[in-house]
């Protein structure tokens, strides 16, 4: 059947429509060859939109989509969809990016933005002719789950996962559980976060779903959605053991391995007692009245550690923290000084309260220039903080009883081997990247793995139980199903021209290529191939092709831009 293709352009509301002139591209796409319907709509991806989309094709009786907006990374699935639901193969659609790739980067070229969205539509509608009909394989799923760390954030998924029939395994490189939360005993509330703590904990222990693996570690992984393997083995301490490795089988994968508090190289840290983190000075304060009846003055001084050129962002809870802990000392001594040396103060949203009521129980707030940080030296064994106050225009002297230092909270060292055992990525600060900070925040691109809590990035407690309840939803919309389809974009292998040279399988990041032991060629697992085509630019023969990008498609879209 000859192609029958339809297309869809998009004004995304003032994004595309202010700078290109989508009526003229609506008119010159209708004398492309192959096209018999193209129209314009103010937002493509609206519900109306769609269902008049699936109106029109079957109306017009199309066997082609091209739609031209925004970006296919976060909106290709949706119309595939829409085209599924008029009868089509969802691989015989293609989409062209005219907002980030034209109007958005010729914003101030209107003319010549109109003529490139010409030229990129023409380039599709060429490549739509040559589409084919992919299709998806099942595989079962097993329906047990996986969550590495057994912080807050990785035992509220593995209850929520319990909770939904799912057998659990928590696998937490210490002996206890709990992580970072265990030095943390009251939150700005005044919540008492070591009952909460222990609750949670009971829960988990008494939960016969849960099967706990503390003290273990993850030592390799293979696999794919909705069928991994992973091996566990005891954490490395020096010393003998005869525990030996188990392979736990699963469905989904949640990384939950947390953070940790830097310990600061600054400031007298570890070279004076009377230097502390905020977590030290918390748990000196929970012990009672009597470890701080000599301290008359404290000294806090924020971002150490961080928003610096090592680690440029920002620690997250560290405002928080000193607030919630300025206030302790001031409720238990009244008479008790206490400032606070600070770039910015970032108690966002309700906490903005409790840094007012700080200020109003006395706590005093004073601002330093990043490029003229607090100066800090011993004095006869003593603590002595200099600050140049912008506001007084003079250098202020302290000699605190204890200098509190609000220090970074650091990624897991331990994420850049995870990442490497089940192919997610990490940014550049060692924090684990989701697959998209807004539409999908707990998600990786890899499917059947997930994050949650500080594993991502700082954040507080609620933040990273809110975090978890969303991963362990987002697993259950694997776990709950009997199979799952793998995507019909993988590589495939022209058998006729390959060598077997290997060198497929070494460029693959993925471990979807083998050698073939009786055939001696590649051979590719579409399980686990995710269509990146890094197989196909690599191979030396030409043997492997992409299903979807195949060289016919790719030379038709050039060809359409060159003529």
């Amino acid at each position: 059947m000859p192609p029958r293709i339809g297309v869809f352009i998009c004004h995304c509301g003032r994004n595309i429509g202010a700078v290109v002139n989508v009526p003229e591209v609506v008119d010159y796409t209708r004398g492309l060859p192959g096209v018999v319907h193209a129209e314009e709509n103010l937002y493509t991806c609206s519900e109306d939109t769609q269902d008049e989309i699936v109106e029109t094709i079957k109306e017009n009786h199309l066997n082609r989509v091209v739609v031209a907006s925004c970006s296919p990374r976060t909106h290709e699935p949706l119309f595939q969809e829409t085209i599924r639901k008029a009868g089509l193969n969802p691989y015989l659609f293609t989409m062209t990016n005219i907002r980030d790739q034209d109007s958005w980067v010729h914003m101030n070229f209107p003319r010549e933005a109109t003529e490139k969205a010409k030229d990129l539509v023409k380039m599709a509608v060429s490549r739509a002719s040559l589409l084919k009909p992919l299709h998806r394989q099942r595989l079962p799923v097993n329906k047990t789950a996986l969550v590495i760390g057994g912080g807050v954030a990785g035992m509220t998924a593995a209850l929520d996962l319990a909770g939904q029939g799912f057998d659990c395994h928590l696998v937490e490189r210490d002996k206890e559980l709990g992580g970072m939360s265990r030095n943390i005993y009251r939150d700005l509330k005044g919540n008492d976060i070591s009952a909460y703590l222990r609750d949670l904990t009971e829960k988990v222990r008494s939960e016969p779903r849960i099967h706990l693996h503390t003290s273990r570690e993850v030592v390799d992984a293979e696999g794919f959605v909705g069928n991994f393997k992973t091996t566990i083995g005891p954490v490395e301490s020096g010393t003998p053991t005869e525990e030996k490795e188990a392979v736990i089988e699963h469905g989904v994968v949640i990384i939950a391995t947390g953070a940790e508090e830097y310990r600061p190289q600054e400031y007298l840290y570890g070279k004076n007692p009377a230097v502390l983190t905020q977590t030290e000075l918390e748990k000196l304060v929970v012990k009672g009245a009597d470890s701080l009846k000599d301290i008359g003055e404290v000294v806090m001084i924020q971002c150490v550690g961080s928003r610096t050129d090592e680690r440029p962002y920002c620690s997250r809870v560290c405002c928080g923290e000193a607030v919630k802990n300025a206030l302790l000392l001031r409720e238990g001594d009244p008479k008790r000084r206490v400032f606070v040396l600070y770039r910015d103060i970032r108690t966002y949203s309700f906490q903005e309260a409790q840094y007012s009521r700080a200020r109003d129980a006395g706590v005093i707030f004073l601002r330093y220039d990043p490029e003229r940080p607090p100066h800090v030296y011993e004095e006869n064994g003593e603590v002595v903080v200099e600050l140049e106050d912008e506001l007084l225009g003079r250098t202020l002297v302290f000699d605190p009883d204890l200098l509190v230092l609000s220090a970074a909270t650091l990624p897991n060292p331990d994420n850049q081997r995870i990442s490497r055992l089940y192919k997610v990525p990490i940014n550049e600060d060692g924090f684990f990247l989701e697959a998209h900070m807004k539409l999908r925040p707990v998600d990786f691109s890899t499917e059947g793995v997930y994050m949650c809590g500080t594993a991502g990035s700082p954040k507080y407690i609620p933040e990273a139980v809110a975090e978890a309840h969303a991963a362990s939803s987002r697993a259950a919309t694997v776990l709950s199903r009997e199979t799952i389809e793998t995507e019909g974009t993988v590589a495939g292998v022209e058998e006729i021209l390959c060598t077997g040279c290997g060198n497929c399988v070494e460029l693959c990041a993925y471990a979807a290529v083998e050698i073939d032991p009786e055939k001696g060629i590649a051979a590719v697992n579409p399980a686990l191939c995710k269509g990146c085509g890094t197989c196909v630019a690599g191979c030396r023969c030409g043997a492997m092709v992409l299903e979807g990008f195949d060289d016919r498609e790719i030379a038709a879209e050039l060809d359409a831009l060159l003529t």
